[in-house]
């Protein structure tokens, strides 16, 4: 079976062209910011964490045929069902017709603000010491992974050079599989243009993502 991600859709052709958005525009249709809400409530739960949410959205089959929030709903939908926490019969009326499941713990509206503000930060203690440092030669695996994963397509088997070091951060494709933080370096690494996109790339142009350790190799 060959995992396919939509987080993994830059450098590929065929979506159309970008339609700009007026600064500040955030939503499109009143149900929009009560679909944020809930997604934003349900994730404060600990029932999944943020990891398992991106890869529920991004690995939707009809990912490409919704828009931003309905994508965001139907994830909300496959991790409720999932968890047991939405039953079919419920889904069809459109209300709770069974006992709520108990969660680990619950975001009430009076603590929103100081919760937003305060974040999740996902740094945490190094266990052994960084692998590379700035101005080294790295090269993305090339082997495209058979789970959710943060390292884009067009960037495996291509060689960067470090620009910088972050520290150790929470693991996305382990948190996203329900493996625990397994936390790694994550570097920010650039990448010239014609490696990426070959003689056709427009002239100096650079291309930065970050990457934590495992998606690197050292290159020369």
């Amino acid at each position: 079976m060959i995992y396919a991600s939509h987080a993994d859709l830059g450098g590929r052709d065929g979506f159309g062209a970008v339609m700009p958005e007026p600064e500040g525009e955030l939503f499109h249709a009143p149900w929009e910011p009560r679909a944020l809400a809930l997604t934003l409530a349900m994730g404060a739960t600990g029932a999944w964490n943020i990891d398992m949410s991106r890869s529920a959205r991004e690995t939707l089959p009809d990912y490409a045929q919704l828009d931003y929030y309905r994508i965001w709903l139907a994830a909300l939908q496959r991790l409720l069902a999932e968890r047991g926490l939405l039953q079919s019969d419920e889904l069809a009326a459109g209300r709770a017709l069974h006992a709520a499941p108990p969660l680990p713990r619950l975001l009430r509206a009076a603590d929103v603000p100081a919760v937003l503000a305060k974040g999740s930060p996902t740094e945490r203690p190094a266990t052994a010491p960084a692998r590379f440092s700035v101005g080294d030669a790295v090269r993305a695996i090339a082997i495209a992974a058979g789970h959710h994963t943060r390292l884009p397509g067009y960037a495996r088997g291509k060689r960067g050079v470090v620009e910088r070091v972050h520290g150790a951060h929470v693991f996305a494709d382990s948190n996203a599989q329900g493996l625990g933080e397994q936390p790694q370096w994550l570097y920010t690494v650039a990448f010239d243009g014609v490696e990426l996109w070959g003689a056709g790339a427009t002239p100096g142009l650079s291309v930065s993502i970050d990457a934590w350790e495992p998606y690197l190799e050292a290159a020369a």
